[in-house]
């Protein structure tokens, strides 16, 4: 568990720090351009993944807080009760980035995003390191889950 526990404070601290420096570098929905596929834009999303239930208002920031919290909830009980270390990496992660935003909702009513990768004209919605986290963290489960269920299958 320890072992989790430090990625997820490596997560929200990496997190919490760069939305800092975009926040006070950054002038809002203007991109600061890094290359041809490469933006830093500053944009606050009220909604969730792809700012879906973006209209929500007050109502949607304390929904969405409330169920991030009761995920962190079990994701903290599996981390406890885990024993594969690259497991708790993960969990870890994705706790990390989840209280990421959490944090943001709280203290913004919104999330902040700034990492913009596009092709031309084409935008992948903006993003921010929690994402980041919980993508990778989310990632590395299946990833494993993947392969456990592989071994299974050669077992059978």
């Amino acid at each position: 568990m320890p072992v989790g526990l430090l990625c997820a404070v490596i997560a929200l601290f990496a997190d919490q720090v760069s939305k800092y420096f975009v926040a006070l570098n950054i002038e809002t929905g203007s991109p600061v351009v890094y290359g041809d596929y490469f933006n830093m834009i500053k944009v606050w999303n009220t909604g969730v993944s792809f700012s879906m239930f973006n209209n929500y208002g007050l109502t949607g920031t304390i929904v969405l807080c409330v169920v991030s919290f009761v995920v962190c909830g079990f994701l903290l009980y599996w981390l406890y009760h885990e024993t594969d270390k690259i497991k708790q990496i993960a969990l870890g992660f994705i706790i990390g980035g989840a209280i990421g935003n959490v944090i943001d909702r709280i203290h913004f009513g919104a999330v902040l995003d700034f990492l913009d990768f596009h092709y031309q004209a084409h935008h992948w919605p903006a993003f921010n390191l929690a994402d980041s986290f919980i993508c990778v963290g989310a990632f590395i489960l299946i990833l494993l889950e993947i392969k456990n269920e592989k071994k299974k299958g050669i077992k059978e």
